[in-house]
């Protein structure tokens, strides 16, 4: 099978934003016995794949991917019911085999080829999880042993990935044909790549794949193919490709933009309105009677439906007569299309607003703050109820993206089609979380004391060291005052995650960090499921002000020592050219589920005084 059309495998196993976050496009899964790839935008079916209404998110699709962006949708899905043969069991993803490359697993036998080959025999079940290929070797048991997927494939850090070229590094750069057939055999038990080798039969060659990696590498492998397996497609490359073993972490980046669903208007008909005005727009000019006829006939009327017909045309009513230019998010406010493409203003406008909100996507209650912490902390937020819509629109390989997606560079970004795509897929998830607001005057004194300065510096020279290692432009430093959220946020999320019940794996931070026109210093802690019911309130219950205060307290003594101090203390970022201080996986690190920011941009030194330096913590 030379190229992924060739053949096509349902997968319907994995939640649908696994398809997104884990398993998306241009990835591998494993399945039992295979290793799949799922393809590309342009061989979904979209039968059952619902169309979400996000109206920010949308445009900043459409300003990165083109105008042709018409739609947000979810992936194929249908509930699991009992009956592993019903409708359910045939709705998902279509995928492709990758590598095409397997090895036969009996011990005596190793052999090594391409499936296209006919060495191998497809074993067809009822459900893909027991699809497999077999070796007709008969191995030791007399049975047909799984031929399972090559150990290592291709990459580069322009997006691309192939399969290992077997039989040109075996014969040291020439590629014999069939007739010399391969082996790949382990020797010992570490698993180290100078113990495995690629054996030619015809030839009786054997070379260890110690010499596909590091250095070594440049001189054995073949240059680039350009090669998009997810899409079937080459392209001219000249970056130098990179052996990986096959389920290496830095084999898939996804690149994401997430939102949360923010009030569009103060009453909840209005909001509802306004989130569909695209499709009640044109009953806006019709008569009353002809309008409120067809209004039930609207595909969003489900969501419509409580508030009543005369609610509704009121409030259609209404919002044409503000506007009716079709915009969702209303012209009025200062900025227009501007703030509609910031996906994070409309956010920290609607977080620190001064009254309670109460909608079924986005439900606020101001807490009071807890005390002994009024000097630095001017709001705390609760929140019960909130939707996050995240968008996927490329990937990376070898090095993930910047720590805002939208921001890298564009030829690091691998499509998700091959040609521009009209509709992007979204994982919708809603939960709940706390949202805490620094006080501006205390940050901007922070920022401007002597040895704050001098420590970002010395963040500042690392950052640049490590932007030109990855040729990367100069510029794009978040801010100091980003990286002292950023950490205050892993810190709290550790404190939480011993008291609320969920892992600090399930609890994510969004940070709001600008200066400028409208100054921003905060961040959300939140945990979402991707269910209609979102989470269980463990987390709001440790937000209130009698309950936080202590965490709080906890989390920035915990944060002053490090098991791994005085080297995580001391560690100089610009040695090596790393985006952390003070910061470790010991102290700060979370996961990749949790961490905005890849783990980037993180220092316990800004935070609290540390066994190296007590000159520049927020919490002295």
């Amino acid at each position: 099978m030379s190229e992924p059309q060739q053949r096509q495998l349902r997968v319907g196993a994995l939640r649908p934003n696994q398809l997104l976050h884990t398993y998306g496009i241009g990835s591998v899964a494993d399945l039992p016995s295979l290793s799949v790839m799922p393809l590309g935008l342009d061989h979904w079916e979209l039968a059952r794949a619902n169309t979400i209404t996000e109206d920010r998110l949308l445009d900043a699709m459409r300003a990165k991917l083109g105008k042709q962006v018409q739609a947000l949708r979810l992936p194929p899905y249908l509930p699991e019911t009992s009956d592993p043969y019903a409708e359910w069991a045939r709705i998902g993803v279509p995928v492709a085999l990758f590598p095409a490359w397997l090895r036969c697993s009996d011990t005596q036998c190793n052999r090594l080829a391409p499936v296209e080959s006919g060495l191998f025999e497809l074993v067809s079940a009822q459900t893909p999880d027991k699809v497999r290929y077999a070796h007709p070797c008969r191995g030791n048991g007399g049975g047909r042993p799984t031929a399972v997927p090559a150990r290592f494939v291709l990459a580069c850090g322009n997006g691309h990935l192939d399969d290992f070229p077997w039989s040109y590094f075996a014969h040291r750069g020439s590629d014999p044909g069939a007739g010399h057939p391969l082996q790949l055999s382990e020797r010992g038990s570490t698993g180290e790549t100078t113990n495995i080798f690629v054996t030619c039969d015809q030839c009786s060659t054997h070379r260890p794949m110690s010499e596909a990696i590091g250095a070594l590498a440049e001189r054995n492998l073949p240059a680039c193919r350009g090669r998009h397996p997810h899409l079937g497609t080459y392209e001219p490359c000249d970056a130098p490709p990179r052996t990986l073993a096959l389920g290496a972490t830095n084999s898939w980046f996804a690149m994401q933009a997430p939102v949360f669903s923010v009030p569009k208007a103060e009453h909840p008909v209005d909001h509802t309105v306004d989130e569909f005005w695209e499709k009640l727009s044109v009953l806006a000019s019709l008569p009353p009677e002809t309008g409120k006829a067809i209004l039930p006939t609207q595909t969003c009327w489900p969501e419509l439906q409580p508030y009543g017909v005369d609610k509704v045309w009121t409030a259609i009513q209404r919002r044409f007569a503000a506007g009716g230019d079709g915009r969702s998010d209303g012209g009025d406010r200062p900025g227009g299309d501007r703030d509609h493409l910031d996906l994070y203003l409309p956010e920290w406008r609607a977080f620190t607003a001064s009254t309670a909100a109460s909608l079924p996507d986005f439900t606020t209650r101001p807490e009071r703050v807890p005390a002994g912490h009024q000097d630095w902390l001017s709001q705390l937020v609760l929140v019960p109820r909130l939707r996050r819509v995240a968008a996927l629109y490329g990937f990376t390989r070898i090095d993930a993206p910047e720590r805002d997606a939208l921001d890298t560079p564009e030829w690091r970004r691998a499509p998700l089609s091959a040609e521009p795509p009209t509709w992007v897929p979204c994982a919708e998830t809603r939960g709940e979380g706390i949202f805490l607001r620094f006080a501006e005057d205390r940050i901007v004194a922070w920022e401007h004391d002597p040895g704050v300065k001098a420590r970002e510096q010395l963040l500042i020279r690392a950052h640049e060291k490590w932007r030109a290692q990855r040729e990367l432009p100069p510029g794009a430093w978040p801010g100091l005052r980003y990286l002292l959220l950023h950490t205050f946020g892993h810190t709290l999320i550790r404190e939480l995650a011993l008291e609320c019940g969920y892992s600090a794996s399930g609890i994510g931070e969004r940070v709001y960090a600008r200066t400028g026109e409208v100054p921003m210093a905060g961040v959300l802690l939140y945990t979402a499921a991707p269910d209609s019911e979102g989470t269980l309130g463990g987390l709001v219950s440790l937000g209130r002000a009698d309950r936080l205060g202590p965490l709080i307290d906890r989390a920035l003594h915990g944060a002053r020592l490090c098991s791994s101090d005085p080297l995580c203390a001391e560690h100089d970022p610009t040695v090596h050219g790393r985006l952390a201080g003070a910061a470790c996986h010991a102290c700060l690190y979370a996961a990749e589920t949790s961490c905005e920011g890849g783990n980037h941009y993180l220092d316990r030194s800004l935070l609290v005084d540390t066994l190296a330096d007590n000159e520049c913590g927020f919490f002295r």
